[in-house]
């Protein structure tokens, strides 16, 4: 049996090319694309935090230079605590974290540097492909991308958020 293209000749071509290509990008997505999808292949690493909700609070492309801060007060010490990250190959690694004094949750037998005032602990390496956070008022946490800074406590409402880096042709606005 022979099918026939209601094509022109010229045009059948592209046609089986348009089919082809339709074809090869379903296998590869597994045929699950979204209408308005973000490409994930071509784009750059994005650090997406979002809340219990699932709703975007904060996307802001990040480069494996990127110091990625979640800084918050101590609820019993009422002194500044920064845990600092930075993105790589799609989680993020905690490389130190920075503290005014020893109280619970914090390092206390572990070996510490002191630096401007201030002890930092440098702990072994520990990648996180999610990282789950319980915001609070009174430690006011706040989250520090590069230069910007934004309010995770008030923008979460005190609630829980989840950091992860994705691979996004450019933020969602």
């Amino acid at each position: 049996m022979t099918v026939r293209s209601r094509l022109p000749s010229g045009r059948r071509g592209t046609a089986l090319v348009a089919v082809a290509l339709v074809a090869v990008l379903a296998a590869a997505t597994g045929g699950r694309r979204r209408v308005g999808a973000v490409d994930t292949v071509a784009g750059g690493p994005t650090l997406v935090v979002t809340d219990e909700r699932g709703t975007e609070l904060v996307t802001a492309p990040v480069s494996d230079e990127t110091e990625i801060v979640i800084e918050y007060t101590h609820s019993v010490e009422k002194t500044t605590v920064r845990d600092v990250y930075v993105p790589r190959d799609g989680e993020l690694v905690m490389t130190r974290m920075e503290f005014s004094s020893f109280g619970a949750g914090l390092p206390s037998q572990a070996d510490v540097t002191e630096r401007d005032g201030r002890y930092v602990y440098e702990p072994p390496s520990e990648s996180y492909t999610t990282l789950h956070l319980k915001t609070g008022h009174v430690a006011d946490h706040d989250l520090i991308v590069g230069d910007e800074r934004y309010d995770l406590a008030g923008m979460s409402d005190g609630g829980a958020v989840e950091l992860t880096v994705e691979r996004r042709v450019a933020p969602r606005l």
